[in-house]
């Protein structure tokens, strides 16, 4: 299999812009008139083979792409352009030895473990995930990402313990946004077991004041995903109380907001926080 093809102008965007969401694709501009082309392209289509597809080698014939030439500045060739997520991430220019050639690729294209993690968020399976997931952080060498793409995987798969302790093995320097979520998901399902809505709902019919009730119900509906009533049971309490449990309330929406995926009902709770606390 050919991992590199002849692109024209019209079809560069497709060829090129959008396959590079898929898979890095490398853009070599050349003209027949031109020396150094001729060096470096045949070059270039043996890394092409060599990498086996962690990126593709699109040739360009800049004379017969003047717009795409002047688009991406092309001034001089040979130029080559890396893409990206449908940018343009590193590029150069001549004919450089194939060992520079090789540290310009090396430093964009994805290694084996994050092929790894990038097959892996595919799979739909949680225990499949994680496994792939496993693999893939051990190559890595315990590379933050895959850590915590294997720490959601986990959850998913209600391997809470397991998440736990690899939540707790990133550093504290390294804990990010991303580390706070999910340590939000944790700690939501480690405050999961057997709870009894009913009793609760007829503990706040009874008491109205029973924040630990509200408290406790939200909490099991957020583990059910009930999320539009685990927040309207938050925001209840943030509304009846000035105290220590209005702020308990209140971090909580917060820390849940992150993990709701209805936009539509996060933005409500957001509204109604806003007006009950101003």
């Amino acid at each position: 299999m050919s991992y590199s093809f002849d692109v024209t102008e019209p079809d560069f965007d497709a060829a090129v812009v959008a396959r590079s969401h898929e898979v890095p694709v490398l853009v070599d501009f050349w003209a027949p008139w031109c020396g150094p082309c001729r060096t470096l392209k045949p070059m270039l289509e043996k890394l092409a083979d060599e990498y086996g597809g962690r990126f593709e080698l699109a040739k360009l014939n800049s004379d017969e792409a003047q717009d795409v030439s002047a688009r991406y500045a092309v001034r001089s060739i040979p130029a080559v352009k890396l893409f990206v997520g449908g940018q343009v991430v590193d590029e150069f220019t001549g004919a450089l030895p194939e060992g520079q050639v090789r540290a310009f690729l090396e430093a964009h294209l994805p290694d084996e473990a994050e092929e790894l993690r990038r097959t892996a968020a595919d799979i739909a399976d949680p225990l499949q995930r994680a496994e792939m997931l496993r693999q893939a952080e051990q190559l890595s060498g315990g590379r933050l990402e895959i850590v915590l793409d294997l720490c959601a995987a986990l959850l998913d798969a209600n391997l809470v313990d397991y998440a736990a302790a690899g939540l707790d093995s990133v550093e504290l320097r390294q804990r990010d946004e991303n580390w706070l979520k999910l340590k939000a998901r944790l700690d939501l399902a480690q405050g999961a077991g057997e709870v009894d809505e009913a009793a609760l709902c007829e503990r706040i019919a009874a008491d109205p004041q029973d924040f630990e009730a509200r408290l406790a119900l939200a909490g099991a509906l957020a583990q059910k995903n009930a999320w539009p009533e685990a927040f309207d049971a938050l925001l209840e309490v943030v509304l009846r109380d000035k105290a220590e449990a209005r702020a308990t309330a209140r971090a909580r929406l917060v820390e849940w907001f992150s993990l709701c995926p209805d936009m539509r009902a996060v933005m409500n709770a957001r509204r109604q926080l806003s007006m009950y606390l101003n």
